[in-house]
């Protein structure tokens, strides 16, 4: 079967899928590249696979490449929606842009006539799903939801939403709904799923946990040294340990910050590469705290991020107290696929913690913990063995757990099963 996305006989290629998210290739989101990853996977398998989106809005204006209202890419068909398209970092901004994607969706998904599909709606929106509820109110219209971040929960947790508020409760009675009458639910880690079954009464066959992955043949290993991001920003001398993503609000960058205060005399390099809701706040804490050892820099272009990513030495993989099953990070299997130790940060029951030492592919420290995360990192810089061996073996982990293939297999077996349930 050719692998290039051309179509064929689907008549025995599994039921239809739409998958509605806010952000999507070419935008710099990494739900959406993870999302543009699924739906090419399942497309080779001769699916007939639709992306319902809006036009690039995730990153800085520099970030939005153009690209067409429709389009059909390696066999998915993509549709995009106009929106607004304010700051994420603002909050009035983030909402109106999202309002501005919910109304014109909503109206389309009520009246649409089209192939029979099962439809996944994602978080992002985090409220996205609601619309699949209500319209199953009035009609057949059989619906999953992928949970990649938890809300109210989150929401609460970086202080936006009042616990025990109206707004909380509201949002837990639209929750309910949402889970209740989905089909399944795909959530990333075990606290995801106990979070949905006891949070909501969901019965735990109908939650099923599937990670999210890397593209083996998109990102590969490739010695730093050989990197122009490394050469341009002159990595190459010291041991470079690389954060590359989302700068937000539920990632600890505190602990790396006192890690990089006390390791400030040793040929150790700290990179953070994104944006986010916490990048203002981090670079007048560098500044205050004259850390000469850090340095930041924006998003990468996508066509280019395999080179950015292989120009450390170690990845930084970093998640706050108590965040673990409201969010998971993502960048944790880009890490593993370019085969850098990881340098894991979070509570001490994390799951996070679990992959990373049961491999060992890297090392961990807890959060808040700088002068641990100060050692682990020094002791990786000091043996280099350890540390191509500890590479090695989070490649390998990504290889056997964690492939693009593997987890679109189970999507497909996921999504089939409800559509099966709907006839």
């Amino acid at each position: 079967m050719s692998r290039t996305g051309s179509r064929r006989d689907r008549s025995n290629s599994g039921a239809p899928i739409e998958i509605i998210n806010q952000y999507y290739v070419p935008d710099v989101a990494s739900t959406g590249h993870l999302l543009h990853e699924l739906a090419t996977e399942l497309a080779k398998d001769g699916r007939d696979v639709h992306v319902l989106t809006c036009f690039p809005s995730y990153g800085p204006p520099d970030t939005w490449l153009p690209c067409p209202r429709r389009e059909t890419v390696a066999g998915v068909r993509v549709r995009r929606l106009r929106t607004t398209r304010f700051s994420k970092d603002n909050l009035l901004g983030r909402l109106v842009n999202s309002v501005t994607f919910l109304l014109p969706l909503a109206l389309r998904q009520f009246v649409r006539r089209g192939p029979d599909a099962v439809l996944l709606y994602t978080s992002n929106p985090p409220y996205l799903g609601i619309i699949g509820a209500l319209v199953s109110l009035i009609r057949r219209h059989p619906y999953c939801v992928l949970l990649h971040d938890a809300y109210p929960q989150l929401a609460i947790w970086v202080g936006k939403v009042r616990g025990g508020g109206l707004i909380e409760r509201i949002w837990h009675r639209m929750n309910r709904l949402m889970y209740g009458r989905a089909l399944g639910t795909i959530v990333l880690c075990d606290k995801a799923r106990d979070l949905v079954c006891d949070t909501y009464g969901i019965d735990r066959d109908r939650v099923h946990v599937v990670p999210n992955w890397a593209d083996p043949d998109v990102l590969t290993p490739v010695a730093k040294s050989e990197t122009a991001f490394a050469r341009t920003h002159d990595l190459l001398e010291d041991f470079t340990v690389m954060y590359s993503g989302n700068l937000g609000l539920y990632y600890d960058f505190d602990t790396v910050l006192d890690a990089a205060d006390r390791l400030r005399d040793e040929r150790v390099r700290f990179v953070l590469v994104g944006s986010g809701g916490q990048r203002g706040r981090l670079e007048r804490e560098i500044k205050a705290r004259d850390l000469a050892n850090v340095i930041m820099l924006p998003y990468q272009p996508f066509e280019t991020l395999n080179d950015s990513l292989n120009a450390c030495d170690a990845s930084l993989v970093s998640i706050a107290e108590g965040i673990e099953g409201i969010s998971f990070p993502s960048k944790f299997y880009s890490s593993l696929a370019v085969a850098k130790p990881i340098v894991a940060i979070s509570e001490e029951d994390s799951e996070l913690r679990r992959a990373v030492e049961s491999s060992d592919c890297g090392v961990w420290a807890r959060s808040g913990d700088g002068v641990g995360l100060a050692q682990a990192i020094l002791a990786l810089a000091r043996d280099p063995e350890r540390c191509a061996a500890s590479g090695r073996r989070a490649r390998e982990l990504m290889e056997r757990e964690y492939t693009v293939t593997a987890c679109a297999a189970r999507y497909a077996e996921i999504l089939d099963a409800c559509a099966m349930e709907s006839r």
